[in-house]
């Protein structure tokens, strides 16, 4: 009688934030169940672990879109297959609530649900000819003034070509994916997430003209800070802050590494505008 090969068990991190109750009592009650079904490797919930040097199949992460932007960041260039569970406000990436991780979870262990590929940035800060920052981007790149009320002077160009120079508030740079976050309350256009493609929104723009654009991801965009007063900064997913001088080069293009993320079949991204941003269909007319 031949011997039953013995099957690998996945092995899972599970991701979360050890400050906010309902995330830790979530993750608790799914570590109980997920150690019957994989190995546990390391549950993070103090951003301890060192993910680009981390050895798994799947990572699990409980939160907020806020969480995933991080741990996209975290992984680099390892970018584990990665499913998000909402447990915060609105959930555009953290698709999964965590009852339907519970009912998905399974599936996904087997490899039934693929994970998609969703395009990164990558954003470098060069100054004179030394990069003092380099770091991967899931939603967006912004440069924008601090404190002070003055306009920010940014000269503008694609892939080694002058094409204006942006006098406002700032500059966002986002992926389709950032397309439904800082850039859309700036009057930038939605994108398809599986898009790959660079969006470009200037905040406020003294000039009219200056519209959103929307370039090729294999174009190399470069701002370079001509006006500088005080607080003129990056910020990255609006949580790595930067501070900028003048005459400094931001310089983004498209990531060489992909986010894996393993996404809900229950929802399109269209029923998703749908439920998470009032996309009712029709004014809401008054009878009468």
């Amino acid at each position: 009688m031949a011997r039953r090969k013995n099957k690998t068990r996945s092995r899972v991190i599970v991701l979360g934030n050890a400050q906010k109750p309902r995330v830790k009592a979530a993750v608790r009650r799914f570590t109980a169940v997920i150690e019957k079904k994989a190995k546990l490797v390391a549950v993070d919930l103090a951003e301890e672990l060192d993910l680009a040097k981390a050895e798994a199949d799947l990572l699990v992460v409980f939160g907020g879109d806020g969480a995933i932007l991080s741990a996209a960041r975290r992984l680099g260039r390892n970018q584990i297959p990665m499913v998000g569970v909402n447990v915060g406000k609105l959930g555009f990436l953290a698709e999964f609530t965590p009852a339907e991780l519970g009912r998905a979870i399974p599936g996904i262990l087997r490899g039934c649900c693929g994970p998609t590929t969703r395009m990164l940035l990558r954003c470098r800060v060069i100054r004179g000819r030394t990069t003092v920052h380099n770091s991967n981007a899931l939603n967006d790149v912004v440069i924008s003034r601090g404190s002070l009320s003055r306009l920010i002077h940014l000269d503008f160009r694609i892939s080694g070509e002058e094409v204006t120079t942006y006098a406002g508030d700032g500059l966002i740079i986002s992926t389709p994916v950032g397309s439904t976050a800082h850039s859309l309350s700036a009057g930038g256009p939605l994108a398809t997430p599986q898009l790959e493609a660079l969006i470009v929104t200037p905040i406020c723009p003294h000039t009219l003209s200056n519209r959103p654009l929307v370039v090729s991801s294999s174009e190399v965009i470069e701002a370079v800070v001509r006006r500088h007063y005080e607080d003129v900064a990056l910020t990255v997913d609006g949580q790595v802050y930067v501070p900028l001088e003048e005459d400094d080069v931001v310089r983004v293009d498209k990531s060489p590494v992909k986010l894996r993320l393993i996404e809900t079949p229950n929802r399109t991204f269209f029923q998703t505008l749908h439920s998470k941003l009032g996309w009712g269909g029709h004014p809401n007319y008054a009878k009468g």
